[in-house]
């Protein structure tokens, strides 16, 4: 009897339970394994739709659906719960590991059960740190598309600036990052040329100033330290590739902010240089940082070891390199490739769970000490990948003992692609699509950090026509539907 147990249902979570049920077998025929899932939520979101969904463009229904009817017809048992302990060692009861966790749902809010697991795999993703910057927040004074529920909040919001607008109001419209330490500057980039399109279609975009306010040191960074692209012999940085953009529509960039607070009304934010300044808007959407889920670990004994298996932000610490170095320094071999926890060989932290070496960009500070460098995305295509790779170890164990080497998948021998596309129809959109190879610079093997060939960037229709298309195929491979796992991660 193997016992796997799935914390957090997202890209990660979701892909490795699938590919786990998919590769075991269902429950009523694989007899002696189970694969449970747990989740805080009893829906799945595609989150990179958010954004058309914050923007008007789709609703809410477009991009989630229940998660227990696609659990019950794969034979994957399903908590909506929310974990708040490991118990690595077991306890006095029993040595197998253990997860407490405490319902959320299913008529048992409140509840507090704890599952045995011979293998655990997290990918609870990130907490939501609005707190983190005064009066940041849908409690706050801002809006986030970080939700599905919260990108209806912002496309209500961005409706009435529009009906403002078409009043002969002046309106200002900032968007971007609400801490010098957020990552997914990629979805503020996508969220802000979408909106920028919303005004154009409506015909307001002359009475509008719109701002893409940005922890990055410079436009094209992206959180992976910006790319280097060829083009018939000719290469361009990611930098010069977005500035292009951003001249072209008419969106202000404010590089290198951290914001300090948010009131009504106004954003109060510091620069690279030390200065500080305030910027009056009648619609902000600012990204929070991430942390943690703020689990605890305890020993077999009760001890407290939460420090030992996360780090201080939170995440969980995998096989990777986290000796303190400086910049120059870093290595792509930092990087973890198998996703394994040390010392517990049979627990995994998988996409935004687990802890990253250092971040990917250059890191800055303030004149006056404060952090303002984006953190490293480890979101979308990655994280799917890693889910799969951390399921064919664990199944490669069960089927050929725990001696059996496990899967790699380093996001420095890892690619990824970002298509920001504006718009959601098959003419009037467009779209900045991004493919880089590797997600991490690797230097010892690329002059530039990235292999040219894979690196590349263009501006236009198609890479539209790709969103669009990777909406409809990945909402079909979640919900498992027939020939789910051939659609790549």
């Amino acid at each position: 009897m193997t016992d796997i147990v799935v914390l957090g249902a997202g890209i990660s979570g979701h892909t490795a339970a699938l590919h786990l049920a998919r590769l075991l077998g269902r429950r009523s025929t694989r007899g002696q394994h189970t694969v449970t899932v747990v989740s805080p939520n009893s829906h799945w979101n595609w989150i990179p739709s958010n954004i058309w969904v914050g923007v008007g463009k789709m609703g809410r229904d477009d991009v989630v659906f229940p998660l227990e009817p696609v659990y019950e017809r794969k034979g994957i048992d399903f908590r909506q719960a929310k974990a708040v302990a490991l118990r690595p060692e077991g306890d006095g009861e029993d040595h197998r590991g253990a997860v407490d966790i405490v319902y959320t749902g299913q008529g048992r809010v409140g509840q507090e059960e704890r599952l045995r697991y011979d293998y655990l795999v997290n990918a609870t993703g990130p907490r939501l740190r609005f707190e983190a910057t005064e009066g940041l927040g849908p409690d706050g004074h801002s809006l986030s598309v970080c939700t599905a529920d919260h990108a209806v909040e912002a496309a209500r919001e961005l409706d009435e600036v529009v009906q403002r607008l078409r009043a002969g109001q002046e309106q200002t419209l900032v968007v971007g990052m609400g801490h010098g330490t957020c990552t997914c500057e990629g979805a503020a980039f996508e969220y802000v040329f979408n909106v920028d399109h919303v005004l154009r279609d409506a015909g307001v975009r002359d009475l509008a100033t719109l701002y893409y306010l940005t922890n990055e040191a410079s436009l094209g960074d992206f959180g992976v330290d910006g790319m280097t692209f060829e083009d018939q012999g000719f290469q361009t940085s990611s930098e010069l590739w977005t500035a292009s953009l951003f001249r072209e529509r008419g969106v202000l960039p404010i590089l290198g902010a951290h914001v300090e607070r948010v009131e009504e009304g106004v954003v109060h934010y510091e620069t690279l240089d030390g200065s500080h300044h305030s910027l009056d808007f009648d619609f902000a959407m600012l990204l929070p940082p991430f942390g943690g889920v703020g689990l605890a670990a305890y020993d077999g004994q009760g001890g407290d070891i939460t420090d030992e298996l996360f780090a201080p932000s939170g995440f969980m610490r995998v096989d990777a390199d986290y000796t303190a170095k400086p910049y120059e320094d870093w290595r792509a071999a930092d990087w973890p490739e198998t996703y394994q926890v040390p010392v517990w060989d049979n627990i995994f932290a998988v996409g935004i769970a687990f802890a990253p070496p250092h971040p990917i960009s250059r890191p800055r500070k303030s004149s006056s000490g404060t952090v303002i460098a984006p953190s490293p995305p480890r979101t979308g295509m990655p994280s799917g990948v890693m889910g799969k790779t951390v399921a064919l170890t664990i199944v490669d164990r069960i089927r050929s003992g725990p001696s059996a080497q496990p899967h790699r998948a380093s996001m420095a021998n890892m690619g990824a692609a970002c298509v920001a596309s504006a718009g959601a129809g098959l003419r009037t959109g467009s779209a900045a699509a991004m493919t880089m190879m590797p997600v991490v610079p690797d230097y010892s093997r690329y002059p530039t950090g990235r292999s040219l060939r894979d690196t590349r960037g263009e501006i236009g229709l198609g890479g539209h026509w790709v969103k669009l298309m990777l909406h409809y195929l990945f909402i079909h491979k979640a919900k498992g539907r027939p020939g789910w796992f051939l659609i790549p991660e």
